[in-house]
């Protein structure tokens, strides 16, 4: 019997830009006006200003140049991507990262079962702090390289990696991109309702990471055995110092990503100023190093023009004019529901409305000064109406495939998406009860 099978990523992604491009002939141009938003620095919508425009339906030819025009939008990510790969190819050919591993594995040696929860926290942690997604790319080749030490299946990788920190970041108190966001625009305290917050991002974390625990240990096999090498004093000291500079790079990371708002080209300089000093300190030599950086292009470049072609179905929404429609449709029968069915309603449009609006902070923008209102006709707290938003956009980021990241680690693992699907969709649905329960609890508690 055969079995559903997505198509290969890019096909899929490509049917998704023909998709917006004929949804511009089907769907009616309209528009919200916008102003300025003191207080996140945006462009938001004004509530009720929605009005029909001038049809601009997508001729075939423009949503061939979305393409481009989607690579250039998505440029500063691209090229990170790209910059971090070549610098961690450059690590791992110095023999560090490998060494790192081993010395990782011996460590947990008869507990390698906390090897998963760990890594994940720390992922987790980081969605959390900053919704980081894109910036996982370049590490899954070091997380690949561990599992099958471990003897986990590959896909534990993107497990751990992005789909802890986007749990993180969907259940967090204080992520910027999403719950800061939110509450700015619906006049909230910042890190108000982080206790209740903190609660369900707790179950959430101890519900995804069992899921993936039971995953890699049902499915594991013998693990692959490291190359014995013989190592001199010398050699050993140039791992550890790369090593030590993959961890300052990391601290510097941190701090810059947190305190000095740093975007993706700052990030992508440390990285390639990481892979030049890591090269030259574990004796790659110039042309080695460039050698490896190369590779690194070589070997992420699949994954990070995804994320590129990712970006071009909302390029072709927006040259439509559809986009505004799409969310005017979906909220607009939200006022005649009772108050708990209009907020589990609101997770449900958010969910919809994350796969033509692949952008956590965009669909914020977009969706909360119309909702934050219209929860006040209700008499639904605002907090819930960021909960809503929360939970409903930001658990999307696990299975919609307008997420570039999510494309470009899965694909970056060699795993196919409706495997990733086949894993994901029980903990997702899992994940989105849980919302939905704290979603309730919040109204019957009024939170605040």
């Amino acid at each position: 019997m055969n079995t559903f099978r997505f198509p290969h990523p890019l096909v899929l992604l490509v049917g998704f830009i023909v998709l917006a491009t004929l949804l511009s002939y089907v769907l009616p141009a309209g528009v919200f006006e916008r102003r300025a938003d003191a207080a996140t620095g945006r462009e938001v919508v004004i509530p009720g200003s929605y009005h029909r425009v001038a049809p601009s339906p997508v001729s075939p030819l423009e949503a061939v140049v979305s393409i481009p025009r989607g690579m250039q939008e998505a440029a500063s990510v691209i090229f990170f991507v790209f910059l971090t790969g070549g610098a961690f190819t450059v690590v791992d050919h110095t023999g560090a990262l490998r060494r790192g591993v081993d010395w990782l594995l011996v460590r947990f040696q008869g507990r390698e079962a906390l090897v998963i929860p760990l890594i994940s926290l720390l992922f987790a942690t980081m969605g959390a702090l900053e919704n980081m997604q894109e910036e996982i790319i370049p590490l899954v080749p070091v997380l690949l390289v561990l599992m099958r030490r471990l003897g986990y299946p590959v896909l534990t990788a993107a497990a751990v990696s992005l789909g802890a920190a986007a749990v993180g970041a969907a259940f967090s108190p204080i992520n910027p991109f999403q719950v800061g966001i939110a509450q700015k625009l619906a006049q909230l305290p910042l890190l108000s309702g982080a206790g209740f917050r903190l609660i369900f991002l707790a179950a959430a974390l101890v519900l995804w990471i069992g899921g993936t625990i039971r995953y890699a240990t049902r499915h594991r096999v013998a693990p692959e055995l490291a190359e014995a090498e013989t190592e001199t004093t010398g050699g050993a000291g140039r791992h550890g110092l790369v090593l030590l500079l993959l961890l300052l790079t990391f601290a510097a990371f941190t701090y810059g990503v947190l305190n000095l708002g740093w975007e993706f080209e700052q990030m992508g300089a440390l990285f390639f100023v990481l892979g030049v000093t890591a090269g030259l300190v574990g004796g790659l030599g110039l042309t080695g190093t460039a050698e490896s950086f190369i590779a690194g292009f070589r070997d992420l470049a699949f994954s990070a023009l995804l994320i590129g072609f990712a970006r071009a179905i909302f390029v072709v929404l927006e040259q439509g004019q559809i986009v505004d429609t799409i969310v005017q449709a979906m909220s607009a029968p939200l006022a005649g529901l009772p108050v708990t069915l209009s907020a589990l309603g609101m997770m449900a449009v958010h969910t919809a409305l994350h796969l033509p609006v692949p952008s956590v902070s965009g669909q914020a923008v977009l969706t909360m000064p119309i909702l934050t209102p219209l929860s006040d006709l209700l008499g639904l707290s605002r907090q819930v109406t960021v909960l809503a938003y929360q939970y409903g956009a930001g658990l999307c980021e696990l299975i919609t495939p307008t997420n570039g990241a999510l494309m470009a680690i899965v694909a970056a693992c060699g795993v196919r998406f409706d495997a990733w699907w086949k894993f994901v969709l029980p903990l997702y649905l899992g994940l989105l009860v849980l919302g939905a329960l704290a979603v309730v609890i919040g109204i019957v508690i009024g939170l605040q």
